[in-house]
């Protein structure tokens, strides 16, 4: 494997590197865009309406089906190659967009809009774990690569949804406009497809290929799982890495609703910060910044003083700055804590990625990255579902302010 440096512009001089995270912020462009125009139908849009329990019930409906889709996805991913995964991955879900598109603009809701962006997500996971799983097959420098790969991605998607909201607020918001929005998200699927399409058939990987995927049954599927699991928890470091970014999702799940709910019923335009849905783009930009800057931050703070010691100070100071910001329930704390979610977020995310990547061997890493997406993608889905039953439709709740501050304080006691 070919070393790099752990510059951005040594990784950037990697044209493997270069070609991958090409194709991870096209995709994941095109998910912010997806995902605002999906976001803006169920909660923002005057022709529909919405409570807590509607609003956790499509996440659940999109997101936990879907992460049940991550086993599947892995044991595939270590036979198949994942440079064709991209390829046809991206290409499929830009086609799928347009019938979720279709059905916005139709106003059907329930069962069928549910269907049809669950077949977009279920496509997604493929996406994104074959961006995981082969991320290794191009640098060296696992820490710096992910810090510049995920964090530039989920930038892209923070900054493919704000273009999506800032064009929406050029029209009358309904089901036109948000369909719209829907169909653009095919043009960078099919970019991402293009440039994914520049690596050679096998230079992702995997490493030694097994039996062809058409041959394997239900039961390979399970068991491919559950050897992925085992393989994980025989590993200290890959163990307390899946618990420490469970709890977070669990953390982030709650504070997703809250938010949302907030910016729809109760935050009013204060100071810079406006209400409704420009408000909630200016707490993802906040998010998106925060994420931006631990990734230039985490790099250097690992090689200071550990992995291990950045996750734990980074969940210590997320316990008591989310309760000091989010007790005031004014839009510009929000908004700040917006920023402190997407700091903390991003660099726990980088080390759990580092480490799985570093300590899981490659035969096996799809399938462990399976459980990683299952993991904080059920996790997710419990929190915002248990949010529903505890936040009122204003999301003003200062219990549930300090029982999320008190969780992360717990976790970085018990990650030490």
């Amino acid at each position: 494997m070919r070393q790099a440096g752990t510059t951005v512009r040594h990784l950037l001089a990697l044209p493997d590197f270069r070609r991958l995270l090409g194709t991870r912020l096209s995709a994941q462009f095109g998910d912010g865009v997806l995902q605002a125009a999906l976001a803006g139908t169920i909660v923002f849009n005057p022709q529909r309406a919405a409570d807590p329990v509607d609003v956790a019930a499509g996440f659940a409906v999109l997101l936990l089906p879907y992460s049940l889709v991550g086993p599947f996805a892995g044991v595939w991913l270590d036979r198949w190659s994942r440079r064709q995964v991209l390829l046809w991955a991206n290409l499929v879900r830009a086609a799928l967009v347009g019938l979720v598109a279709a059905l916005v603009w139709g106003g059907v809701g329930g069962v069928p809009f549910h269907l049809a962006g669950l077949l977009v997500f279920a496509v997604a996971r493929f996406v994104l774990s074959a961006l995981s799983a082969a991320l290794p097959h191009t640098t060296g420098s696992l820490v710096s690569a992910n810090a510049v790969a995920t964090t530039s991605g989920a930038v892209a998607t923070v900054v493919g949804g704000a273009v999506a909201v800032g064009l929406v607020q050029l029209a009358a918001a309904g089901d036109t406009a948000y369909a719209v929005m829907a169909l653009a998200a095919a043009v960078p699927y099919v970019l991402a497809a293009l440039v994914a399409a520049g690596f050679g058939r096998g230079g992702l990987g995997p490493d030694g290929a097994a039996a062809a995927a058409a041959r394997m049954t239900v039961r390979d599927v399970v068991a491919g799982m559950v050897a992925g699991a085992r393989h994980a928890w025989a590993r200290p470091p890959a163990r307390t890495a899946l618990a420490v970014i469970t709890v977070h999702r669990l953390c982030f799940g709650v504070v997703t609703l809250m938010t949302l709910l907030l910016f729809r019923n109760t935050l009013a335009a204060e100071g810079p910060v406006p209400g409704g849905l420009a408000g909630l783009g200016v707490a993802l930009a906040a998010g998106a910044t925060g994420t931006l800057l631990a990734a230039v931050v985490t790099p250097v703070a690992v090689r200071r003083v550990g992995r291990r010691r950045w996750v734990t100070l980074l969940l210590a100071a997320a316990g008591p700055l989310l309760i000091a910001l989010g007790l005031p329930f004014r839009a510009p704390t929000v908004v700040l804590a917006g920023f402190v979610v997407g700091f903390v977020g991003q660099g726990v995310k980088i080390c759990v990625d580092s480490t799985l990547q570093e300590s899981i061997e490659d035969d096996v890493r799809g399938r462990v990255f399976s459980v990683y997406d299952t993991l904080v993608n059920v996790a997710y889905v419990v929190a915002l579902v248990a949010a529903a039953a505890l936040l009122p439709e204003s999301g003003v709740s200062p219990a549930v302010v300090v029982a999320v501050g008190t969780l992360y304080a717990l976790t970085a006691l018990l990650s030490r």
